[in-house]
């Protein structure tokens, strides 16, 4: 446990995740950037896209942010979204998740580059069964 950091994400309607991760991975507005704990502190703009979040098991969990603000210490980070949608759940609510979220994202990025780099990271990732 001495090596998780505190992650929570956070829209206008409430909480989307909150819990101990390994390593965030956040769409900052100049490049992705990962987050373990004992990172710098830093206050960043996000662009829309993937938070990859490394549980302590090695597994995956993903969330389709729609932008946003993050703030960064040596032990939490607090990712501030206009929208969110948290991939999880069972395999239907996983593939259900998964379409929500390529559907926001498709809504606010014209970038087919981008697009396809963010939907294979979904397409690609090992969620918990």
């Amino acid at each position: 446990m001495k090596d998780l950091i505190s992650l929570e994400i956070i829209t206008p309607i409430g909480n989307v995740y909150e819990g101990s991760v390994k390593l965030v991975v956040l769409p900052g507005s100049e490049g992705e950037f990962g987050v373990l704990k004992g990172h710098c502190s830093v206050i960043t703009s996000l662009n829309s896209g993937i938070v990859d979040i490394e549980k302590e098991d090695g597994f995956h969990e993903l969330v389709a942010i729609d932008g946003g603000h993050c703030k960064v210490d040596e032990n939490k980070v607090i990712v501030l979204a206009k929208d969110a949608i948290y991939i999880s759940g069972d395999d239907a609510q996983i593939e259900q998740n998964i379409q929500k979220a390529k559907d926001l994202l498709k809504s606010i990025s014209s970038d087919s580059a981008a697009l396809a780099s963010t939907f294979s990271k979904i397409d690609n990732a090992r969620f918990k069964k």
